[in-house]
């Protein structure tokens, strides 16, 4: 089989394609032949050596597959079934721990860049009715960020206001989910043609943040007094804005640092506006499985906005670097 391995000192051009001897499962494990995964920024650190992993690591956090192979002591699985992967393979269930969270898809643990790979019986989920293995490959880390950012951390109910921040992945994830449960929608983005999309999603105000820095200020006047939720995803360069749009009593989930992991805070504003701020990273196995349970019943499907081959993974990360993506990047194997 093939794989494709993080050669040190890390960078695009240091991925290498191996060979390498199919695996055989353990008693509690099982074999799944992978058929695609999808594009993370995470997985991109770690592709660029941002974030350093040990030589040979095999990348990405998402995959959907088969499962090809069962241990003697698997009885949750049988060959045939679709699966798709967990972002913390050890975090079944309950809150999030040390333990339950220290093994991570594609970074301290193998990844899904892979024709095959063994993994625990328990760290894997049914893919969703009717999805494509490309599609079900898009959940696993941005979807269920969302997913816990909105519906578990968040508690968002019917006529709630919610800003997302750009057009990737978690972002119109978070769209379709909050639109799915009966929200307001507000999104910022960079270009006039993103922001039309997001409105034909069902956005109801569009900002563009290159034309207006205060955009939080003018989220806040437009939404009537401050969103309910918001979704920051660009840490050091957002947050300010973020505190600026959301309204009193209202909730804020510091999901990523695409614009820098250093930023400003102005205290106050957090203390005499009431506002909960939670730092999260996707979530566990239970909160997986009922995203895919609600899926089942609503429909939704990921925005896919381009396929790329097994041996063209550095090529999906330039353009996925380029940010002119709206939605998830795949790969199909």
């Amino acid at each position: 089989m093939k794989i494709i391995t993080v050669k040190q000192p890390g960078g695009l051009d240091h991925l290498e394609i191996i060979e390498k001897t199919d695996p055989t499962p353990g008693q509690d494990e099982i074999l799944v032949q992978w058929h695609a995964t999808s594009l993370n920024y995470h997985d991109y650190l770690v592709a660029v050596g941002v974030i350093p992993v040990p030589e040979g690591r095999i990348p990405m956090s998402d995959g959907a597959g088969e499962v090809v192979a069962i241990g003697s002591q698997v009885t949750e699985w049988k060959v045939g079934d679709k699966v798709m992967s967990m972002f913390f393979p050890n975090w079944t269930e309950g809150k999030p721990t040390l333990k339950k969270t220290s093994a991570i898809l594609g970074e301290t643990a193998d990844g899904c860049m892979a024709e095959k790979t063994c993994v625990k019986a328990s760290a894997v989920t049914h893919i969703p009715e009717g999805y494509s293995y490309a599609e079900a490959a898009t959940l696993p880390c941005a979807a269920t960020t969302a997913w816990r950012a909105l519906i578990v951390d968040g508690g968002m109910q019917a006529g709630d206001s919610v800003l997302i921040e750009g057009t990737g992945g978690m972002s119109i994830f978070a769209l379709q989910i909050a639109k799915a449960a009966g929200a307001r929608i507000f999104a910022t983005t960079s270009s006039a043609e993103k922001a039309a999309r997001l409105k034909a999603m069902g956005a109801e105000v569009v900002v563009n943040y290159r034309e207006d820095e205060r955009w939080g200020k003018t989220i806040y006047k437009l939404s009537g007094g401050g969103v309910d939720l918001v979704l920051d995803v660009g840490g050091g360069s957002t947050m300010r804005n973020s505190i600026d749009a959301v309204g009193i009593g209202g909730y804020i989930a510091s999901i990523g640092n695409l614009g820098g992991s250093k930023g400003e805070i102005l205290f106050p504003k957090l203390f005499f506006k009431h506002i909960r701020l939670t730092g999260l990273a996707v979530g566990s196995r239970e909160m997986q499985q009922k995203m895919v349970e609600a899926i089942n019943i609503n429909g939704l499907k990921p925005i896919v906005d381009r396929s790329f081959a097994f041996h063209e993974l550095a090529e999906a990360f330039r353009y996925q670097d380029s940010g002119a993506h709206f939605g998830k990047i795949v790969l199909e194997f």
